[in-house]
């Protein structure tokens, strides 16, 4: 698609592995496992006993109490995550036209530690013991439009939900805004703030998530012939996007380049996707031919990698299907081993690790990879970090809906 160019600035993170992109991408680049026993409730009649919480979080020390009894908890990630992009990228909003910058975040749940808190008190309480905030906190959009309010972000404003996919399709919208001329400045990402008592217990129904209570560290294993599901993650990730010109004029850090963008879906199963591998080859094509990149010009792969049988397989097959012979050159790897599954917000936190083997020329691991699969085949960079000059990346997010993305960003 023509259009304006649309680069990126400005990168914030909080999951389990730190509370700040640089903690969040040492860690990667070791090889850490976010994952751990599970703190905030009693795990007793659960299948899976652990997750990838944001172990460090401190309420205070990021908002007021005035503050967060107005917030929830995924708005409350994200805001951190934001403040951190927004300066990184250098922005003075007071300097720049509030009317041409925006915001669009993706969450795939929402606020349901409030809601479940708020459950409990009015049953034992009363309807009448209801927060007058519990309809602000719980909102989806709040957490677009509390970042708004905190950056004057005045130009188009909205969430997008579409489970694990969320994030992605509201960073490729983003995109779109700029290149269609409708902003020069947009704040993107997502969040996600899911392990809850109810949250994890969903997807312990569903037979989705991991039980290697043993030995949580080794339970997220994309692409391992012995994985048994994904590990239930939670933390946020803002990305500043930006009018190329816009940011050379003035002097902004440009970590990379959004080129393109492709959004698909199965129309085939509301949790399981089509072993096809269509949905998800022909969103990479779209994504290719919108950034007009040739397939053997692409370095590296950030996989869903979700460590469930048929995502990893359908992936892998999807890969093969839309890069064939280069596919065996491509650098595969899932963020997901190390921090879980952030679930809506997935897409933003793998686009920035996409971004930032871009900026220094580092692929981070997928952890835990010790027994291949004949149906996993590439190079998924098992175990350790790799050096790797990186051209040209793709982001992949396939989400419950049959919901396909696929994010391309390349060097300047």
């Amino acid at each position: 698609m023509a259009g304006r160019r649309v680069v990126i600035t400005g990168l914030g993170a909080v999951s389990s592995l730190g509370l700040d992109l640089a903690s969040n991408w040492d860690n990667m680049l070791r090889g850490v496992s976010g994952a751990g026993p599970i703190t905030r409730f009693d795990t007793s009649k659960h299948t899976a006993k652990f997750a990838c919480e944001v172990w460090n979080w401190e309420t205070e020390k990021h908002f007021p109490k005035t503050e967060s009894k107005r917030l929830e908890k995924f708005t409350m990630y994200y805001l951190v995550a934001a403040d951190e992009a927004m300066k990184a990228s250098g922005l003075d909003m007071g300097r720049q036209d509030r009317t041409l910058a925006g915001c669009i975040t993706g969450t795939g749940i929402g606020g349901i530690h409030e809601i479940e808190a708020s459950k409990v008190l009015q049953v034992e309480r009363g309807a009448d013991r209801i927060s007058p905030f519990f309809i602000p906190k719980i909102m989806a959009n709040a957490m677009a439009g509390q970042a708004a309010i905190r950056f004057g972000l005045q130009g188009t404003c909205y969430v997008t939900s579409s489970a694990c996919a969320s994030a992605s399709h509201a960073i490729g919208m983003a995109f779109r805004t700029i290149q269609w001329g409708e902003a020069d400045i947009m704040l993107t990402g997502g969040s996600e703030a899911a392990t809850t008592e109810l949250g994890l217990g969903g997807f312990c129904a569903l037979k989705a998530v991991s039980t290697r209570n043993d030995d949580p560290k080794r339970a997220s294993r994309p692409f391992d012939k012995d994985r048994d599901g994904f590990v239930m993650g939670e933390g946020a990730a803002a990305i500043v996007l930006e009018e190329y010109e816009h940011a050379k004029r003035r002097g902004a850090p440009i970590l990379c380049e959004l080129l393109g963008y492709g959004s698909t879906d199965d129309a085939h199963h509301i949790t399981a996707p089509n072993e096809d591998a269509d949905g998800p080859s022909r969103a990479m094509r779209m994504a290719l031919r919108d950034a007009r990149v040739a397939p053997e010009l692409v370095d590296y792969v950030n996989a869903h990698g979700t460590s469930t049988y048929l995502n990893d397989k359908i992936e892998t097959a999807a890969i093969k299907r839309v890069f064939g012979d280069h596919a065996k050159k491509l650098c595969v790897s899932s963020t997901k081993s190390m921090v879980g599954h952030l679930l809506g917000a997935s897409g933003a936190i793998e686009l920035a690790a996409a971004a930032m083997s871009i900026r220094t020329g580092h692929v981070h691991p997928t952890i835990n990879y010790e027994t291949p699969d004949p149906e996993c085949d590439l190079d998924y960079v098992p175990n350790q970090a790799r050096d790797r000059r990186v051209q040209f990346a793709i982001s992949n997010s396939l989400g419950f809906g049959g919901h396909n993305t696929c994010l391309l960003v390349g060097r300047v």
